[in-house]
């Protein structure tokens, strides 16, 4: 039996989003819409009735108890932010026509909560492989050969991680650890298993080609929700499991910089977008490296402005791409005009990402990199501040100015639809919202850390920071255009000699295929001809000249006797059980 324990008005989020997902999978267009909105609006009323230290237990095999629902402060702040997203995230796909796309958006929202809720290891690996499941389909949705292609790497790199992941958890279970507690400081075998699990989640290098190899080829609206959900969920449970293990700083730091300079080299507008998925988390993870109060709340305070800005961006893009049929830099220009709304709205994200005060990136970016500052760390403060000139280069100036203001080439964009609009203008409203009053998001952080972002020092040096960028783009422009290439990535691994090993595997089990066939049919032949004449087999005198014909009415036992012969075995098998009893 369940032992429960609960307040007759708390519910688990993720379980609403997920009934969501089942309903919108079987009603038509117009009644779906309303649970498109309904569930994650239900879904954030219920992350605000939910209270700190409230349990769900459920009474498991082997006296295992599996915690479906544990909230601290930790979870709350992401079970909230999570919920949002939803809700924006399925306002932007109101248009959508596909049944299963909604469901699986839902879904896909439904499980990332019940991971961030998850108490025990059981519990958030099965939500961490319904993740994988449902992310995948909305890659495959968009249904083109580079979306399959992209979808069967992603969800086969997805249960590689989740596989490893789930061989440290059963190490973990099997030393009685079913609860989910920080591993610092104890590296056993587990400890690098997780580790590396969620590693390939957080997308770090080099285990982080999925990410871009993945996300432009998802569907308009599946793009949005795949740059929310995966590696966040990622960067929580880092924040949960490994807070202070050092070398993730400069993994970390190795993220934000690597992911700026793909950026900038980028053209496909999404894939560029991705690529800053790995910058900024990148930031996160540094600041789990860290380990302060003052790095971890702004590990969280980044992830929750991420989601916002990083999501806006994705909307952004993604009118673009639905309203022009385009997504090369190289092939758009003069946007501006036929579309102001979608120009505005995608500034708002892209000064977010950037870190321009007023706006969300500033409150929770500059708390990353002042603590740094605090942990004596003046390399990492610099490579940090080094990623942020990158990002506002490529996010802020090179992408708007090239599909936005460039030259006009006479692209004739369709109407995009106004639930798209509302959306972005909502994440838009969020994005300056906490900018302006950062208290709104502090008051949630998880840790007992002061931070204000708004002094002089720190306001002045990133005008100058950004003013600085502003004046090399604007010498640089000629050098910054998009270029129809294709970036090379660490994906080159898998994807082409995959290709040859695949094919090697594929000829050689059709050789042995081929060769038992020949030789089985031989056998075959031989059998058959066995069976069809017997006495063909059976030495006779050479005097006969004719071959014996077998004739299964001459040579067959009757009916009777194989009955009476099967009767008497079974009455002797009976016997034999009687006098042995």
């Amino acid at each position: 039996m369940a032992e429960v324990k609960r307040a007759m008005i708390e519910f688990h989020p993720g379980f609403l989003l997920l009934i969501g997902a089942l309903l919108a999978a079987v009603l038509p267009q117009r009644i779906r819409r309303t649970v498109m909105v309904l569930a994650p609006l239900l879904g954030i009323i219920a992350v605000f009735h939910l209270k700190y230290g409230t349990v769900w237990t459920y009474r498991f095999i082997n006296q295992i108890d599996l915690v479906i629902l544990k909230v601290d402060q930790l979870s709350w702040m992401f079970g909230l932010i999570f919920s949002i997203m939803a809700l924006l995230g399925n306002i932007y796909a109101l248009h959508i026509k596909k049944a299963g796309e909604s469901a699986a958006g839902l879904a896909y929202a439904g499980s990332s909560l019940g991971v961030v809720f998850a108490g025990d290891w059981i519990t958030l690996i099965f939500f961490w492989e319904l993740m994988a499941v449902f992310s995948t389909l909305l890659i495959w949705y968009r249904k083109v050969p580079q979306a399959i292609g992209a979808g069967f790497r992603y969800i086969l790199v997805h249960f590689c991680g989740g596989n490893i992941l789930l061989a440290g958890i059963f190490i973990k279970v099997m030393m009685g650890e079913t609860a989910i507690t920080a591993l610092t400081g104890n590296h056993d075998a587990g400890f690098w298993l997780i580790l590396l699990g969620i590693a390939i989640n957080a997308a770090i290098p080099p285990l982080h080609a999925w990410l871009t190899d993945a996300y432009p080829e998802g569907t308009v609206t599946g793009s949005v929700f795949l740059s929310a959900f995966t590696t966040k969920v990622a960067v929580y449970c880092l924040i949960r499991v490994f807070p202070g293990t050092e070398f993730l700083t400069w993994a970390g730091v190795i993220m934000a910089l690597y992911g700026v300079v793909y950026a900038v080299l980028e053209n496909d507008i999404r894939r560029l977008l991705a690529y800053h998925i790995i910058s900024q988390v990148g930031y996160m993870v540094a600041a789990v490296g860290m380990g302060t109060n003052l790095s971890l709340n702004g590990a969280s305070a980044h992830a929750f402005s991420h989601i916002l800005y990083k999501s806006l961006l994705f909307m952004g893009a993604g009118a673009v791409i639905l309203s022009t049929g385009r997504r090369k830099i190289s092939e758009l220009g003069g946007f501006f005009r036929r579309a102001p709304a979608t120009v505005v709205l995608y500034i708002i994200g892209a000064f977010s990402i950037s870190g321009v005060p007023l706006f969300n990136g500033f409150i929770s970016k500059s708390m990353i990199i002042s603590a740094a500052s605090h942990n004596h760390m003046p390399v990492v403060e610099l490579l940090l501040y080094l990623a942020s000139i990158g990002t506002f280069l490529s996010i802020s100036l090179k992408l708007p100015y090239f599909m936005f203001f460039g030259s006009d080439r006479g692209i004739k964009p369709e109407k995009i639809p106004i639930n798209m609009y509302v959306a972005m203008a909502g994440g838009a409203f969020l994005c300056i919202l906490y900018g302006v009053f950062p208290s709104l998001l502090y008051q949630y952080l998880p840790f007992a850390a002061e931070y204000e972002p708004f002094t002089m020092d720190h306001v002045i040096s990133t005008i100058q920071l950004l003013a600085a960028t502003l004046a090399v783009f604007w010498i640089f422009i000629p050098k910054l255009g998009g270029e129809p290439t294709v970036s090379v990535d660490t994906d080159w691994f898998y994807r082409r000699p995959l290709i040859y090993l695949v094919n090697a595997a594929v000829n050689g089990v059709l050789k042995i295929q081929e060769a038992a066939g020949v030789h089985g049919k031989r056998a075959l032949s031989k059998i058959n001809s066995f069976f069809a004449n017997p006495l063909k087999w059976i030495p006779l005198s050479t005097m006969r000249p004719v071959e014996p014909v077998y004739s299964e009415d001459k040579y067959r036992f009757p009916v009777g006797i194989i009955i009476l012969s099967g009767i008497m075995v079974f009455m002797m098998v009976l016997a034999l059980v009687y006098w042995s009893v």
